[in-house]
C-alpha cells in the first residue's frame, strides 16, 4: 500500500515538472526562482516605504500608479519587439537594468538621502524596463521548450514559480524591514539578479525565423496584432475578463499596507504575512494547474474562479480579524492564479507562432497595464468611501464581467472546439 502511494506520489511529481526536462527551461526556472523572490522583497519594501514616509493611501497609489502606467503604454510596443528581434537580449537588457535600478534604490535608502519623489521616478523606470520583460519572456517560453506537449506544464509551472517566490519573499521583506530597513530588501533584490543573468547567458538558443518584413512599420504591426487578437472571439473574451479582474486585483494590492497597518494593527510582518498567504493559495492553484495532463476544461475553470474571486473581494473589505483575513487571502490567491494562469495556457495554445509576441504584450496589457489605473483610483476611493465599500465595488464589478462570460460560453466554448480540433488537441 505503501509502495503505491509513494509510486502514485512520484509520478504526480514527475508530471508537474516535466518540462524542466528541457535544459535551456531548467536553467531558467533555477535562476528566475531567486530572481523573483528579491522582486517580491522590493515590492513590499517600496509600498511600506511610501507608506512610512507618507502616511498617505492616495501617494501609495500613486506609486503603484507610475511604476505601472508604463506598461498600459509601452505594452503594444513591446509586443511588436518581441515578435521582430532575439527575445533572449531582450530579457538579458531588462534584468540587467532592473538590477541597476535596484542598486540605486539601495543607495539611497541606506545613505538615508531618499525622498518620495526619487521612488516614484526610479519605479516609473522601472515600469518602463518591466513593459518590454512580460511580452518577451512569456513569448519565450515556447523557445526554451523543445517538446510541444510540454509548453502548457511550462506556461503553468512558470506561475508556480511566480507564485511560490510570493510565498517567500514578502515574508522575508518583513522580517527584513524590521530588522534591518527597506533600504536591505532593495540591495538583496538587486543580488538576486545575478542567478537569472548567469541563467541566461548559459543558455543554447537555436535561432529562431523571425520571418519579419523589415519594410513593415511598427504602426501597422500594431494595427495587425491588434486586429487578430479582437477577431478572435475567444482571445478578445479572454483579455477582456482578464482586464477587469486585474483592475480589481491591483486595487486590493496597492491597499494592503493600509490594512496592514490600520485594520490588523501590525507592522511589515503583518504585511508580509498576508501577502505571503495569498502567495501560498497562488501557489497550489499553480501546481493544479501544472499537473493537469491538457488544457480541456479551462474555459469552465475560468468562469468559476472570476467569479469566485469577485465574492472573496467583497468579503475581504469586511474582514477585521487578521487570522480570517489570512485565509480569504488563501482562495483569493488560488482563485486569481487560476484564471490567470487558465487564461495564460489557453492564448499560448490557440495563437499562432507569429502573433505571440503581440497577443502576450495583449495579455500583458490586461493583466498588468490596467492595474496602475486601479491603483489610483483605490488610493482615492478608499480616502473617501473607507475600504469596505471600495472593494465591495470591485468585487461587484468582478461578478458583473463573470456573469458576461458565461453568457457568452456556450460561443466561447464551440470556438474553442473548433480551434482544438485544428491543432490536434482533440480529435
Amino acid at each position: 500500500m505503501l509502495t503505491r502511494v509513494v509510486h502514485q506520489f512520484s509520478e504526480s511529481l514527475a508530471r508537474i515538472f516535466r518540462s524542466t526536462r528541457h535544459r535551456n527551461f531548467r536553467l531558467f526556472v533555477c535562476g528566475q526562482s531567486v530572481s523573483l523572490i528579491g522582486t517580491w522583497m522590493q515590492m513590499i519594501a517600496v509600498s511600506w516605504l511610501v507608506y512610512r514616509l507618507t502616511s498617505s493611501p492616495f501617494l501609495l497609489g500613486c506609486a503603484a500608479f507610475v511604476t505601472q502606467i508604463p506598461s498600459f503604454v509601452l505594452f503594444p510596443f513591446a509586443g511588436v519587439l518581441a515578435d521582430r528581434i532575439d527575445r533572449h537580449k531582450i530579457l538579458l537588457a531588462v534584468q540587467i537594468l532592473a538590477m541597476v535600478q535596484s542598486v540605486i534604490l539601495a543607495v539611497l535608502v541606506l545613505t538615508n538621502h531618499v525622498a518620495v519623489w526619487q521612488v516614484l521616478v526610479l519605479g516609473f523606470f522601472l515600469g518602463v524596463v518591466n513593459a518590454f520583460d512580460l511580452p518577451a519572456r512569456q513569448a519565450f517560453i515556447s523557445e526554451m521548450i523543445d517538446d510541444r506537449e510540454d509548453l502548457n506544464n511550462a506556461i503553468a509551472l512558470h506561475s508556480s514559480l511566480f507564485n511560490g517566490s510570493r510565498l517567500f519573499g514578502p515574508a522575508l521583506a518583513g522580517i527584513v524591514i524590521a530588522a534591518f530597513g527597506e533600504g536591505v530588501c532593495f540591495a538583496l533584490n538587486a543580488l538576486s539578479f545575478i542567478p537569472i543573468i548567469v541563467a541566461l547567458f548559459m543558455m543554447r538558443i537555436p535561432p529562431r525565423d523571425l520571418n519579419v518584413d523589415a519594410r513593415k512599420k511598427v504602426k501597422a504591426e500594431l494595427k495587425e496584432g491588434f486586429r487578430y487578437a479582437m477577431a478572435s472571439m475567444p482571445i478578445r473574451t479572454l483579455l477582456l475578463l482578464l482586464t477587469i479582474v486585474s483592475f480589481m486585483a491591483g486595487a486590493l494590492q496597492t491597499l494592503m499596507p493600509i490594512f496592514a497597518k490600520e485594520v490588523y494593527h501590525g507592522g511589515p510582518q503583518t504585511l508580509g504575512f498576508i501577502v505571503a498567504m495569498s502567495g501560498v493559495g497562488a501557489l497550489v492553484g499553480a501546481l493544479y494547474l501544472a499537473g493537469r495532463k491538457n488544457v480541456i476544461g479551462l474555459g469552465r475553470i475560468i468562469g468559476v474562479s472570476s467569479g469566485f474571486f469577485g465574492v472573496l473581494l467583497i468579503v475581504f473589505g469586511f474582514v477585521t480579524n487578521l487570522h480570517l483575513a489570512a485565509l480569504v487571502v488563501f482562495f483569493m490567491g488560488f482563485a486569481m492564479i487560476m484564471e490567470i494562469g487558465s487564461t495564460n495556457v489557453i492564448l499560448q495554445t490557440i495563437v499562432d507562432e507569429d502573433k505571440r509576441g503581440r497577443v502576450m504584450s495583449l495579455y500583458g496589457g490586461a493583466l498588468i497595464g490596467m492595474t496602475p489605473v486601479g491603483s489610483l483610483l483605490a488610493g482615492v476611493a478608499a480616502t473617501h468611501v473607507g475600504l469596505p465599500v471600495t472593494l465591495g465595488i470591485g468585487g461587484a464589478a468582478c461578478l458583473i464581467a463573470c456573469a458576461f462570460f458565461w453568457k457568452a460560453y456556450p460561443d466561447f466554448r464551440g470556438h474553442i472546439r473548433a480551434v482544438y480540433t485544428q491543432k490536434g488537441i482533440i480529435k
